[in-house]
Parts: structure tokens; C-alpha cells; sequence
């Protein structure tokens, strides 16, 4: 699964859509949020895979690792992936500073989707393109606590695997980085158009 990512609430929402649909949902994490009181105990008793997120090459070592070693798991364990490949939270001043050709979404990220494609491609049947819209802006979690959260417009798609071989290291290997990243390239051009029509209210 590959959503845009707007706020925190983008978790809940996605937990509440999903249940009972497909299997347990899990994140990539970033390491500091195993210190949210209470709900970063339950992640990490739950086996979410925290990551550095790249700061500095070891770091940046360290998550594909643990990538990998998460995947591992995945394989024996029936999970569902998230991936939300922009690797943080929408905001106009990061699309501006990115000058990302999108819209609505900030460039993609393929290193961890890619060591995940590379690791599990052959126990994926599809993946689940999911896009959020809130029509209002997007919320804080204070906002869904509230109740003042009454309108998400989701909309989710099912798409075929990047076609053509997904085995080895996308670090290492540039044709295959390449590759999947042109898939998703596509894919956030259509996302795009599809954000700016669900806003529109088309």
C-alpha cells in the first residue's frame, strides 16, 4: 500500500478501513516515536519496525537492514505493508523546497519500497494504492479526538506489480532502481490527478 501523507490521522483512518478486510497492518516507523506515551510501547510490542530514516550513510544502512530483516518476517507472518513513499508528512513549504513535480505530493522515496519489492515480490499478488482526501484539510490528531473530523474521502485502487524481475539490491543496483522508480512515477502522476479531482469534489 502506497498513501499520501498528510497527518497522523492517516494511520487511524487506514487501521479503520481496513480491519477485517486484509491482514494486520504494519508501518515503517521513525525511531522517535517509540517515546509516544502509550501507543509507541504498542508498537514496538507489536513488532513494528523502527527506522533512523537515513541520517547518514550508516544510518541509512541501518534502515535498509532492518528493512530487510523486517520483510523477513513479513514473509512468514500474514501482514500487510505500508509504505507511504513521499517518507514524511505533506506541507507546502517541503513541496516547494523539493520542487517536486506533483501537485499534491512530494517526491517519492523508493529505497525502502524497493528492498521490500526485492525481499517479498514473489509473496506479492498486487499492491493497494490508497489516496486520502480531507476535504476540510488535513486534521491533527486533537481534531479526530474531538470529533471535529467529519469528512475523509478515500479512495483505494488495486494495481498489478512493477513488471520484470524484482530480485536483488535496488541500493546497488541502478537499472533496478531505476525501474521501480519509474512505477511509482507513474503511479503518483495518476494519485495526482486523482487528488486534485477528489478536491474539486469531481
Amino acid at each position: 500500500m502506497a498513501p499520501d501523507h498528510q497527518s497522523w490521522v492517516d494511520i487511524l483512518v487506514l487501521q479503520r478501513v481496513c480491519h477485517g478486510r486484509i491482514p494486520f497492518l504494519k508501518f515503517f516507523l521513525k525511531n522517535e516515536l517509540i517515546w509516544v506515551p502509550v501507543i509507541g510501547l504498542a508498537w514496538w510490542a507489536l513488532d513494528f519496525p523502527f527506522m533512523a530514516r537515513g541520517r547518514g550513510n550508516g544510518s541509512r544502512h541501518d534502515d535498509l537492514r532492518a528493512t530487510r530483516e523486517a520483510c523477513e518476517k513479513f514473509k512468514r507472518i500474514p501482514t500487510t505493508v505500508i509504505n507511504f513513499v513521499e517518507g514524511t508528512r505533506f506541507t507546502r513549504a517541503k513541496h516547494a523546497a523539493q520542487r517536486s513535480p506533483d501537485r499534491h505530493l512530494l517526491r517519492p522515496k523508493v529505497g525502502g519500497l524497493g528492498v521490500a519489492l526485492a525481499t517479498m515480490g514473489e509473496v506479492f499478488e498486487s499492491t493497494l494504492d490508497v489516496t486520502l482526501v480531507y476535504p476540510d484539510g488535513a486534521p491533527r490528531c486533537w481534531d479526530l479526538l474531538c470529533g471535529r473530523l467529519r469528512h475523509v474521502v478515500v479512495r483505494v485502487q488495486q494495481r498489478p506489480m512493477p513488471p520484470g524481475p524484482l530480485g536483488g539490491d535496488p541500493v546497488a543496483d541502478t537499472a533496478l532502481r531505476h525501474h521501480i522508480a519509474g512505477w511509482v512515477d507513474a503511479q503518483c502522476q495518476d494519485k495526482d490527478r486523482l487528488i486534485g479531482d477528489l478536491a474539486a469534489g469531481r
